[in-house]
């Protein structure tokens, strides 16, 4: 055609403008001031002319020259039921176009065009979704949309030739319509011979109110679009503030107070609260609020949380809850307690919406609407609310992981004084008593002429010592073994008093190498059984007056208490007179490689693990061990706990109490 009427030049056109000139066109005929017009029309692949199938039969009714070509597919194929239709060949060029021709005896135009370059090469990129943008509005055309009767005349002879070759039975149809509207009669010699030539006497109404309709359509999804993308950008603007709030603070305070002040702002709130709370909190306590002019405050005051059907209906249904009108919402009326706090602070429309981590509930985000008339909120305001209180829980979990982080860098400065203490003690502990070993065996191998006195004396230093680094070792294990959990406890039944002596005995054993304090029980007379591993009870009675010794004068006491503490548990105390404990460290006496003097300048001696091992022994029974004392040179008292037999169940299994 563009070789035929060279003068012609394609413009470019979007989809949405090829769809409303087509439409305009076909819209002319069924206005019905068109009398039996010719009208062509050629689509590519038979989904595009299902899409407006519906409207040619609407076209058939009002000529009996209506052509639809299409390259034949799963329905399309030569038939003359309503219209002609013609499939032609997917080879074709007709594959690559799109036609629309109306001609009529005082009207024609024709609109004839083909996808660009630029718009195949965007379709042949993204292959996987060419069906979607089948009907992209954004696609861009090269074609021809005019009046000119002329080139029309010229279009539907060409397309009437190409009719001819595939349905040579349709030859008397279209040669009348040929000889009816002078198609064919034209001819242009070099360009010079006049073809534009225009209809004036028809009615271009139903033209004109089909593009000022899709103009107008055009206009409000424009409008409608620049609003949706205020609003998106209103709401990132708000999540963003917050956002950034989170990451300049790690105070979950100023993050809240930041986030209640926006969002109250936002969304035109009269009250926006902000407080933390847990699915079995009976009451919250207000401490983030915003508040317009003339609203009266709930700072600092506390709302019941377990009689609030509202809040009890978030931590069931674990999503947030809107009221439109307190009036008229049934929940509110049934409960008298939050039926007066809505009328005592106004709220007319109310939304509760939870802050969430992982299906834990961290706090609440409420948003109160006050004054006579209910304020319903839009799905998008909620969606914001909702958005808001997902970073609302994000924060709050960093804030917990940052406390948290402060908690393990004083564990990890702990474990490092342990790692100094160890290697203090280590040190010290086992360099001391193997260089005294190492001294009297290499005595006892040069001197094969010592006198039998002294080599009595360094056999017996060597064995002194080598069982003073076997204790070391043994209590390194046990330690260890005790925190692991690999302890394989023996629960039975026991008397008190037994164990006592049992530990007395280990400390007389004691008494006949170096003096050691006066020892005195007081038991209290009919003691229960208790239940516990016989060998650790003893053992951690031995350790605690061992310790006692060690820090007691040999002209001081240690005595031994027992005595029933309440319906489950014995209570047993070690009192000495020794140097007590500064208030300060009570605690900290407990700890692996505790020493009151410090590693290296401690006068009495050990590994500092003696107390760290009866906690954990302690503990495995599910009891406790705390220590006493009225501050330095005032002596100490160490008490723990024994289960009672009757206070526990015979069949169960005793485990490690976690530290």
């Amino acid at each position: 055609m563009l070789q035929a009427l060279p003068y012609l030049r394609p413009q470019l056109y979007f989809k949405a403008s090829l769809t409303a000139l087509s439409h305009a066109m076909e819209d002319q005929v069924l206005a019905a001031t068109l009398e039996q017009p010719l009208v062509i029309a050629s689509f590519q692949r038979e989904r595009f002319y299902r899409q407006e199938a519906h409207r040619y039969q609407r076209l058939a009714q009002r000529s009996n020259q209506v052509y639809v070509l299409s390259a034949p597919e799963t329905d399309f194929a030569n038939s003359s039921e309503f219209y002609e239709k013609v499939a032609f060949e997917p080879e074709d060029g007709l594959s690559q176009e799109w036609h629309l021709v109306v001609i009529a005896q005082n009207y024609a135009t024709c609109l004839v065009c083909r996808e660009s370059v630029g718009s195949l090469a965007k379709n042949e990129q993204l292959p996987e979704i060419n069906l979607s943008l089948d009907t992209d509005t954004s696609r861009r055309f090269e074609g021809i949309w005019t009046s000119e009767r002329g080139v029309s005349l010229k279009a539907a002879e060409l397309l009437l030739e190409r009719i001819s070759v595939y349905r040579p039975e349709l030859a008397s149809k279209i040669e009348e319509a040929r000889t009816r509207f002078g198609i064919g009669e034209y001819r242009s010699i070099n360009g010079d011979e006049q073809l534009a030539e225009y209809a004036c006497d028809i009615d271009t109404d139903p033209f004109v109110q089909r593009l000022v309709t899709y103009l107008q359509a055009s206009q409000y999804k424009l409008h409608k679009a620049y609003r949706s993308i205020t609003a998106q950008a209103r709401k990132e603007r708000l999540i963003n503030s917050i956002s950034t709030a989170i990451r300049r603070s790690l105070n979950p305070q100023e993050v809240l107070q930041v986030a209640a002040q926006e969002l109250g702002e936002h969304l035109g709130a009269c009250r926006c609260l902000i407080y933390r709370a847990q699915a079995t909190d009976e009451a919250a306590k207000i401490e983030h609020e915003f508040l317009n002019p003339g609203i009266s405050s709930l700072l600092g005051q506390t709302l019941p949380l377990a009689k609030n059907p509202l809040f009890q209906e978030v931590v069931r249904k674990g999503e947030g809850v809107c009221v439109t009108d307190t009036l008229e919402d049934e929940r509110i009326a049934i409960d008298d307690n939050i039926t007066q706090l809505a009328q005592n602070y106004g709220i007319s429309s109310w939304l509760i919406e939870p802050v969430l981590f992982q299906g834990r509930l961290l706090g609440i985000v409420e948003l109160h609407y006050c004054g006579g008339t209910p304020h319903p909120l839009q799905a998008g305001e909620i969606d914001l609310v909702k958005a808001i209180a997902t970073q609302l829980g994000v924060a709050l979990i960093q804030a917990e992981a940052f406390a948290n982080l402060e908690d393990l860098n004083q564990q990890l400065e702990a474990l490092d004084r342990t790692r100094s203490n160890l290697i203090a003690i280590t040190g010290h502990e086992l360099r001391t008593p193997l260089s005294t070993i190492q001294v009297c065996l290499e005595s006892l191998a040069s001197e094969p002429d010592m006198p039998i006195e002294l080599r009595e004396v360094m056999l017996s230093t060597a064995l002194s010592d080598s069982e003073r680094m076997r204790k070391l070792v043994q209590d390194f294990l046990t330690l260890s073994n005790l925190e692991s959990g690999r302890v394989q406890w023996h629960p039975e039944s026991l008397t008190v008093e037994e164990c006592v002596e049992l530990a007395i005995s280990r400390i007389r054993i004691r008494a006949k190498t170096q003096k050691v304090p006066k020892i005195k029980t007081e038991l209290a007379q009919n003691l229960p059984l208790v239940r516990a591993d016989g060998d650790w009870l003893v053992e951690a009675l031995a350790k605690l007056m061992d310790n006692a010794c060690k820090f007691t004068p040999p002209e001081g006491a240690i005595e031994i208490e027992a005595h029933r503490n309440g319906n489950q548990m014995v209570e047993v105390t070690i009192t000495d007179t020794g140097r007590g404990i500064e208030p300060n460290r009570l605690e900290i006496v407990f700890d692996r490689f505790y020493q009151e003097e410090g590693a290296l300048r401690r006068t009495a001696g050990g590994t500092g693990l003696g107390l760290a091992i009866c906690r954990q022994i302690v503990n495995g029974w599910g009891g406790e061990i705390w220590a006493e004392s009225d501050g330095k040179d005032q002596g100490s008292q160490f008490h723990f706990t024994i289960p009672i037999v009757e206070a526990i169940q015979e069949q169960k299994p005793l485990k490690m109490k976690s530290r």
